[in-house]
């Protein structure tokens, strides 16, 4: 697994998880080097879109978001994921899928995975984020269905 965050300004490094991520590695792996000092170089209004995994969500993690004070959008249990990050690790997939012959090893596909990220063009990732809004819109006018995105 790998995990990576996205702004119409910056993108992360692709951060490879090994084994079962628990709120606390999410805290000290993911949050503390990556996510903060991401949303401190967006400024004031960045905001944090994670999912309700139950990492993001445990104990540790909502006391450390308080503590670095950042703005985490809330979603309800069972929302739809309407996270534009979902569409990025689609057009990963796809980019990496390309490749001939596929990778030898977990390394180089890691490689790949990383260069293909680094690759993915800052327009796609603003268009993706910029589309929240009728993310919101259309789902809200599907209760919750289904919707073209």
């Amino acid at each position: 697994m790998v995990w990576g965050g996205i702004s119409t300004r910056l993108r992360t490094p692709l951060y490879h998880v090994v084994g079962n991520l628990t709120g606390v590695r999410y805290q000290n792996e993911i949050l503390q080097p990556l996510v903060v000092p991401a949303l401190q170089a967006i400024g004031p209004r960045a905001i944090l879109q994670d999912d309700n995994t139950p990492p993001h969500r445990s104990a540790a993690v909502n006391n450390f978001i308080q503590q670095a004070r950042v703005n985490r959008m809330l979603w309800p249990a069972n929302s739809p994921d309407l996270n534009p990050i979902e569409h990025m690790w689609d057009e990963l997939c796809r980019r990496v899928q390309q490749h001939h012959p596929p990778p030898a090893n977990l390394g180089q596909l890691l490689q790949w995975l990383q260069q293909e990220w680094n690759g993915v063009p800052r327009a796609f990732i603003c268009n993706l984020i910029h589309s929240m809004r009728q993310r919101c819109v259309e789902c809200l006018a599907h209760n919750g269905g289904h919707t073209r995105y």
